[in-house]
């Protein structure tokens, strides 16, 4: 790495800004002596006991006048290695939760001797030093970047080993496979056949089953963890505003009669049945001489092209219009609901002629919910999403992909009666991408991109 791992590292652990507590993580083989000098305690620290102390250490402060010296009450918790998040000696020090405190400590653990951790710095520690391996270590972020409930479950379940445990096994079924063929090759001058063309094309058959249906979750495990985003589409005075309004829970875009109100994109961030999604409201579409409302209608026609999700809204009170026509014929190739709006009026008036997914009253609220879901199915392809999804991120899908594909290749040559040597090529292949997803063979370029990421402290 570009930087010692050696080094006793501290950062703030909390989010920045003011809360009720703070804590200030001090990471290394100095970090109790460093702590010593921040704190007195009345007693020796204790291994993983709470000690309540006061600071003793000043530094100073960007725009104070001189050195600061603060006497804030804190509790101070030694980990000794290994037994600690980073497999070093870990010092937590929670003070009340004022950015001058915080840095205060930091600043005096500065002074002490100890560097100013960098982004992800003490869970990259974690993973060089055994205590977490690479997906774990990618869920710690994906866990503090979560947004929704079944975000967080997906990260919980990947910190937990589930994605790991099933890497393992594939991995295993691999090695005894390679060992077999190698055994084989080092005894030719005595007959020896550990396993046979036809044992080796059924392993390698159950084991490329096993990797698919890992990657059967891998779209939707995608768009749970990173996200999609969902355009509301419709000529003016359709209830695009009111739908997404009801859809936030919240009066966030302008509502009103006059057809061309809404001009420019406004999206909100919003957790539907468990996937994050930024949902943007557009202008009208149709055809207009005003400048800035057509300015407005182009941008809506290109988020529409670029989006997960288009909902095309009709009025579902009136017969459709040359501009509802022209709209369902340019989404007519994306991915799209048709959603009809006014089901409250729809008894006064003609029906649309066209097949709609669903009908709601944005009005009265009739049939949101069931819009929310069908959101959700149309963007994962699950009418329930499940619990347990074992792969979400980009990085082991492609590793993973390219494993299945080394292991078809090898399939494909046992069943030519390819000599063992050539198909152990491929077989090393796909295991050296398992260890590279779990991190055995990581090159530390990977490594920085992957924790350049993450926040300082963690």
């Amino acid at each position: 790495m570009a930087f010692s791992p050696d080094d006793t590292i501290a950062a703030i652990a909390t989010p920045p800004g003011r809360g009720g507590i703070g804590v200030v993580r001090i990471s290394g083989p100095h970090a109790a002596h460093i702590a010593g000098i921040l704190v007195a305690p009345q007693r020796e620290l204790r291994p993983r006991v709470a000690t309540f102390t006061r600071l003793t250490a000043a530094c100073n402060v960007p725009g104070a006048a001189g050195p600061s010296r603060l006497n804030d009450e804190v509790v101070v918790t030694f980990f000794p290695a290994p037994r600690s998040y980073t497999g070093q000696d870990v010092v937590e020090i929670s003070a009340h939760g004022s950015p001058v405190v915080l840095h205060t400590i930091v600043g005096s653990a500065l002074a002490a001797g100890a560097r100013l951790a960098r982004p992800g710095e003490f869970t990259l520690r974690a993973f060089l030093n055994g205590k977490r391996d690479l997906i774990q270590a990618e869920a710690v972020g994906d866990l503090i970047d979560a947004a929704t409930p079944l975000q967080a479950q997906v990260a919980c379940d990947q910190l937990d080993g589930t994605l790991t445990r099933r890497i393992a096994g594939i991995d295993a079924t691999l090695f005894d496979l390679i060992a077999r063929l190698e055994a084989s090759l080092d005894f030719p001058d005595e007959g020896y056949h550990f396993i046979d063309p036809c044992e080796t094309q059924r392993q390698l058959q159950s084991t490329i089953e096993g990797i698919e249906t890992v990657l059967t979750d891998a779209a939707r495990g995608r768009m749970i963890r990173e996200g999609a985003t969902v355009v509301i589409a419709g000529r003016p005075n359709v209830g695009k505003s009111s739908v997404f309004n009801r859809l936030v829970g919240a009066d966030r875009a302008i509502v009103n009669e006059n057809p061309g109100t809404t001009r420019d994109l406004i999206t909100e961030q919003v957790d539907i049945c468990g996937v994050a999604v930024t949902l943007v409201d557009t202008a009208g579409s149709r055809d207009t001489l005003d400048a800035i409302e057509r300015e407005g209608v182009d941008r809506a026609a290109s988020a529409a092209n670029v989006a997960d999700l288009v909902i095309v809204l009709l009025d579902g009170s009136e017969p459709p219009t040359r501009d509802d026509e022209r709209l369902l014929e340019r989404t007519r190739d994306l991915r799209r609901l048709v959603i009809e709006n006014k089901s409250d009026r729809v008894h006064d008036t003609p029906a649309v002629n066209i097949t709609a997914d669903l009908r709601v009253s944005a009005a009265t609220g009739e049939g949101i919910e069931e819009l929310r879901r069908t959101i959700a199915t149309a963007l994962t392809g699950e009418e329930r999403l499940r619990d347990t999804i074992a792969i979400s991120n980009a990085r082991h899908i492609g590793l993973l992909t390219a494993a299945r594909d080394d292991l078809l290749r090898a399939h494909a040559a046992a069943g030519e009666r390819t000599p063992e040597e050539f198909i152990l090529i491929d077989l090393q292949a796909a295991r050296s991408k398992l260890d590279e997803i779990v991190g055995a063979r990581t090159s530390d370029d990977v490594l920085t991109h992957i924790f350049e990421r993450f926040c300082i402290g963690k």
